[in-house]
C-alpha cells in the first residue's frame, strides 16, 4: 500500500508479560501507527485499501489487533492531542501500576535485519 515510513506504538496484554503476572495468555495487541504517507500514495489507495486500514472491527477479528492509523501530515495540534490521548490510555495497567509501551520506527532499510532476527527466534523456540 506504500506505507513504509513513520512510527508504530505497540501495547496491550501481549506487551505486559501477562503470562507471568496474571497466569493467562495475552488477548490482543494494540497498535497505533503514525504514518508518513505522501499525497501520491494517498491518492493511489483503493477503497479496499482504505477499508483494510480503517475497519477496526475487521482488523480486530482477523488479526487480534486493535489498530488505529494517523497521518503525520495531520495538523500538529491533532498529533499532539493523539499523543496525549494514547499516553493517558497506555501509561498505566488496569491496576494503576505505571508501565510503558514500545515505539517502533517504520523503515524498510531494517526489514531484512528484522526478518533475520525473527527467523533466529523461531528456530530457538522450535528447539526448546
Amino acid at each position: 500500500m506504500g506505507i513504509v515510513s513513520g512510527i508504530q506504538w505497540l501495547n496491550g496484554s501481549f506487551m505486559e508479560n501477562v503470562e507471568m503476572l496474571e497466569g493467562r495468555p495475552p488477548n490482543d495487541m494494540d497498535v497505533v501507527t503514525f504514518a508518513d504517507v505522501s499525497a501520491a500514495i494517498q491518492q493511489s489507495l483503493t477503497a479496499d485499501d482504505v477499508q483494510k486500514l480503517t475497519d477496526t472491527e475487521w482488523i480486530k477479528t482477523s488479526y487480534r489487533v486493535d489498530f488505529y492509523i494517523n497521518l503525520l501530515s495531520d495538523p500538529p495540534e491533532t498529533l499532539i492531542e493523539l499523543a496525549a490521548y494514547w499516553y493517558s490510555m497506555w501509561s498505566h495497567r488496569r491496576s494503576q501500576q505505571w508501565k510503558g509501551f514500545l515505539s517502533v520506527k517504520l523503515d524498510p532499510l531494517h526489514d531484512q535485519a528484522a526478518a533475520d532476527l525473527l527467523g533466529i527466534r523461531k528456530r530457538e523456540l522450535q528447539n526448546e
